[in-house]
């Protein structure tokens, strides 16, 4: 009877090891998704789901496994995409606390011709430091707000930016042929207590690429406050991170334009990578 149990035991493990080395392990990808938590570049990120709209937008936001995945080659897919007659939009959030350093990201898609009303947001957020620092978010965000006429989709910004003031200083729209925004293309900032840095360029992240554009922020511009839901943050020029800040991504419908996009189409857009520096 042993013999017959060691037997089992042997093609069990030959079976095994056929089946591994058919996957090829050290081809497989590091990134993978695990209920509502996807691994992506190293790092773990939540996947915000709410099936009432909330912020940004506000917007439903799905977990569904063909909106938020990551792909063989270890790439992070976010969608738009439209379930039972409802546009949902879909976020990620770092599980590691971020702060001062330098954040880059990869991504590829056509990030020229989206509707005017999509956004794809790359940037630091807070839910601690409203009244501190207006959420701690510093932004690199593709969004054309509506403006049909503009020729790219690129801003930089800093918050507060928009909250019933529009505080034009703290955001740069800069003008370029849009067409560099069709494939691969790296974004990154760098965030200081006295200055933050973006630049983007064509390309991956450890190519040189072709310049983009590039922009500065620092303590020489006032104080804004930042009002939302009837409450208003301390005077704010650079937000300070704190424990709790962290980084996000999210694609987006701005639905005080539209609750779906203008071309009524889903879209979908590639995180290649993410990289964070520290200070």
């Amino acid at each position: 009877m042993k013999s017959v149990e060691t037997f089992v035991a042997v093609t069990k493990l030959s079976v095994l090891a056929i089946l591994l080395q058919s996957c090829n392990l050290s081809e497989a990808p590091e990134s993978v998704r695990i209920e509502d938590e996807v691994t992506f570049s190293g790092y773990k990120w939540d996947i915000k789901h709410s099936e009432a709209p909330v912020g940004p937008g506000p917007n439903p936001f799905s977990r569904q496994a063909d909106d938020v995945y990551v792909d063989s080659k270890g790439r992070l897919h976010l969608r738009i995409a439209q379930h039972n007659n409802i546009w949902y939009s879909t976020e990620v959030v770092s599980q590691d606390s971020m702060g001062y350093g330098t954040y880059r990201w990869t991504v590829t898609g056509d990030l020229k011709n989206i509707p005017t009303n999509i956004v794809l947001g790359l940037f630091t957020w807070d839910n601690e430091t409203f009244t501190t620092d207006a959420n701690s978010e510093v932004d690199i965000e593709f969004a054309y707000w509506g403006d049909s006429s503009l020729t790219s989709s690129l801003l930089y910004s800093v918050q507060p930016v928009n909250f019933g003031v529009f505080y034009k200083e703290r955001t740069y729209h800069p003008e370029f042929d849009g067409d560099v925004l069709i494939g691969t293309s790296t974004h990154e900032f760098t965030w200081t207590p006295d200055l933050i840095t973006w630049s983007s360029h064509t390309g991956y992240a450890d190519e040189e690429g072709t310049p983009i554009a590039s922009w500065s922020y620092d303590l020489n511009n006032p104080a804004r406050r930042k009002f939302e839901g009837g409450a208003r943050s301390n005077p704010v020029i650079i937000p300070k991170p704190s424990p709790t800040t962290g980084a996000r991504m999210n694609l987006w419908i701005a639905s005080h334009l539209e609750t779906y996009p203008l071309d009524n189409e889903e879209h979908e857009i590639i995180l290649d990578s993410f990289e964070y520096t520290p200070l």
